[in-house]
């Protein structure tokens, strides 16, 4: 079947289309079965899922003394206002049996000496109720049993090779598939009745990341200009403590070592955090890496020090962190780690409901990719990766539980995927940690905003530079600070929290 000169692919009656197989992407397929899902996918999938690079764990409430609640209240208290109470609630109640999910799917969880799971604790949590693997190889393992379990399923069809680059719609504004092109620069334009999109977040958009380079928010720049609306995009969170060795990403000091108590100091080994918050090294994520910022901007190189917390241990305990330091010729059980703040994890995205539903018809979006409301405006560590099971399987109960349409595409629009090559990529992404980081100001963002029109001009619209338009159109709009959002001239916050909703055709 051909659209126009274009090939196209039409899958069956009922089949699901998902774009991405990080976490939420292979977990929402395999809770289809038995309906037929076809995973668009590229071959460095395997590498290129930010799923996979999580190292603290998933949080949720398994410890006999820990309960929904106290779970949920502190999701709302990191959130600085903007999570929904009720969205934080099914993350909480829901998540434990999400846990047990891939506990009897095979992910080998760490477990104590009466065979419970590990639970330790990291920031913001009252108390221990994050489930490790191997330490700090949470996401890599449960990527490896997700792959695996995907591949034995009779119901998983990998089109894998191929990168989606804009959404197909119908007569009605509708979407009906993907276009879709591989590595030598075919096209394929996918039909489908039912779209998930799950590729992640925003990393790749800014110079300093902990994320893969081909987090673009490619999701977004295809939903926005289709008429997707988007939700709290100005909220970008910086993990504090990325390994500082000059590695494009930048590689990451797990947040459980603070949890473990290694301690944040100058080069002379002295404390800073308690200058800058009552919790010191726990406190929110977005407090200790302006902390972090700040010791940089003064002169002064900050340092992660594990000596004591983690010492002869770090190798065993902590293997990634560990083999990252190594191979920068830096040995943490006995050396300062150096550090500074990465972009980590984009609060914002497409807006859904519970189950994933955007206002488009046809369009679901989950995982890091969507904005369903339980992040607001700082994520709590370690929710990333139950939010994936949790609205991942929610998202397979919705498709499941009703009919949908038949999709046929009328409307195909190409994307300038060719023009963002190195030096565009790169000068954006330079532009967008220069402006739009830890620190922010209408100077900043407006010269931004300018310098992204001028590589839309010279490119045209492409996904990336379309979601960091309207990154940074909200982050001008949202005249206060809060949570990830930082504005040097609106540092007080507001006393009525509203999230932010945008769609393209508001951008200026």
């Amino acid at each position: 079947m051909r659209l126009g000169a274009l090939e196209t692919k039409r899958l069956p009656a009922g089949a699901v289309l998902v774009v991405g197989a990080g976490l939420a992407g292979l977990y929402l397929a395999l809770k289809l079965a038995p309906r037929e899902v076809y995973i668009l996918t590229s071959r460095r999938s395997s590498v290129g899922s930010a799923s996979a690079w999580a190292q603290g764990g998933i949080a949720a409430a398994l410890a006999p003394e820990d309960s929904a609640e106290s779970h949920a209240k502190d999701t709302i208290a990191a959130g600085d206002g903007l999570v929904d109470p009720e969205i934080a609630r099914i993350l909480a109640t829901e998540g434990p049996d999400r846990v047990r999910d891939l506990d009897a799917l095979g992910v080998p969880f760490d477990r104590d000496e009466n065979g419970e799971l590990y639970l330790s604790l990291e920031a913001a949590h009252a108390m221990p109720r994050v489930a490790r693997v191997k330490g700090d190889t949470a996401g890599a393992e449960i990527i490896k049993v997700m792959v695996k379990r995907a591949q034995e399923a009779e119901h998983i069809t990998g089109l894998i090779g191929w990168r989606a680059e804009s959404l197909l719609t119908d007569a009605n504004g509708a979407v009906a598939g993907a276009l879709a092109r591989n590595d030598e620069g075919a096209m394929l334009g996918i039909e489908a009745n039912i779209t998930v999109m799950a590729t992640g977040g925003v990393g790749g958009l800014f110079a300093v990341t902990t994320n893969p380079r081909t987090a673009r928010g490619d999701a977004l720049g295809m939903a926005a200009v289709i008429g997707a609306k988007m939700r709290d995009m100005e909220f970008v969170q910086f993990h504090p403590t990325a390994i500082d060795i000059g590695r494009d990403p930048a590689p990451l000091a797990t947040e459980a070592l603070r949890g473990e108590g290694a301690v944040l100091t100058n080069a002379k080994g002295i404390r800073f955090m308690p200058r800058y918050h009552e919790k010191g090294e726990l406190a929110p994520r977005d407090d200790v890496a302006r902390a972090i910022f700040a010791e940089i901007e003064a002169g002064r190189q900050p340092y992660l020090d594990c000596r004591k917390a983690i010492g002869a241990h770090f190798d065993t305990e902590f293997p990634t962190v560990f083999e990252s330091c190594m191979g920068a010729g830096i040995d943490p059980r006995t050396q300062l780690i150096p550090i500074a703040p990465a972009v980590h994890y984009h609060m914002g995205g497409i807006a859904t409901d519970s189950y994933g539903q955007s206002n488009l018809d046809s369009l679901l979006a989950i995982g890091e990719c969507s904005a369903v409301g339980v992040h607001g405006a700082n994520r709590l560590a370690s929710n990333s990766l139950l939010e994936a099971t949790v609205f991942g399987g929610r998202a397979a109960d919705y498709i499941k539980g009703r009919d949908w349409p038949e999709r046929r595409a009328s409307t195909i629009r190409s994307q300038p995927w060719l023009s963002m090559g190195p030096e565009v990529s790169q000068s954006l992404r330079n532009a967008m940690t220069m402006n739009c980081g830890v620190r922010r100001s209408a100077k900043k963002l407006n010269s931004l905003i300018a310098h992204i029109d001028g590589l839309i001009e010279q490119v045209g619209r492409a996904n990336p530079l379309i979601a960091s338009r309207i990154i940074a159109s909200a982050a001008l709009a949202r005249e206060e600070s809060r949570g990830g959002h930082f504005r040097d001239d609106f540092p007080k916050t507001k006393a009525k929290a509203v999230s932010s909703y945008i769609t393209y055709d508001m951008l200026d």
